[in-house]
């Protein structure tokens, strides 16, 4: 078909003929994202409707500070190094790939900062350091020759660490590795946490404790819709709760007492 006669009905008939089944994100992912994307390499001046539903559901589910501690401190009984990840996750914000790609020169622990590559298509930015992941950045790197930070690599093996940590910080039991033919536990109470968890779980204690506003998150160069941080207000008790006392009690009342 030529390019001038795609339109969103063509491009709606296409996904349905290609994906009948697929849910929206997935029929999002097969078809709508790649069209947009040749669409607008050729110049055609088009603002593809993406499915409803497109964008799946919206998780922001985040740790509190026991459990999120209580997994790093499990995880430096068996890898201080992939703690070390954990706890930069959980005190930067940035997603798995970034810390993965940070270099020795990238870390300026002098001034508790460091340069974070952003993924393609985003800025490059400057973050800075909590004071007690600095100081434990200062202890990796003196024992560390390597350029890169972290020697870890995106993986099943990295998934399974935190499978690990997680376990164990719930006194569960899990192989040092994945042995052949072993079978993940059943359903256990942080089964929901992922890496991405960690991004989430920064991002809720900075509105909840360092009360940084929707404005504020995307200013950190962590997010560059405003729409997206806007998730996390969820964590910090609207005003009108403090006034949750203002209604009526019980205190007083007497069985069968009215009014």
């Amino acid at each position: 078909m030529p390019l001038r006669e795609i339109n969103q009905e063509a491009i709606d008939r296409a996904a349905s003929a290609i994906c009948p089944s697929a849910v929206p994100g997935s029929r999002n992912a097969a078809v709508y994202t790649p069209i947009a994307a040749i669409l607008h390499h050729a110049g055609v001046d088009i603002k593809v409707k993406r499915p409803k539903g497109a964008k799946g559901r919206v998780v922001t589910d985040w740790l509190q500070p026991g459990d999120a501690f209580g997994i790093i401190a499990a995880a430096e009984q068996f890898d201080s190094e992939f703690a070390l990840l954990l706890k930069f996750l959980l005190y930067t914000g940035l997603g798995l790939s970034e810390p993965l790609s940070l270099l020795r020169e990238d870390i300026r622990l002098d001034d508790c900062a460091a340069w974070a590559r952003r993924k393609k298509g985003q800025a490059h930015s400057e973050i800075t350091l909590h004071a007690d992941l600095c100081a434990e950045l200062r202890r990796h790197l003196a024992d560390h020759n390597g350029r890169r930070v972290f020697r870890f690599h995106q993986g099943g093996h990295l998934k399974h660490l935190l499978l690990r940590a997680k376990l164990a910080y719930l006194r569960l039991p899990c192989p040092a590795r994945r042995e052949i033919g072993w079978r993940r536990p059943p359903p256990y109470r942080l089964a929901w946490v992922n890496f991405h968890t960690w991004r989430h779980t920064w991002a809720s204690w900075m509105r909840k404790y360092a009360r940084v506003d929707v404005q504020g998150l995307v200013a950190t160069g962590n997010w560059t819709d405003p729409r997206s941080a806007a998730r996390y207000t969820h964590t910090v008790p609207r005003d009108e709760w403090s006034r949750v006392d203002q209604l009526p009690s019980m205190r007083g009342k007497t069985r069968g007492q009215a009014g």
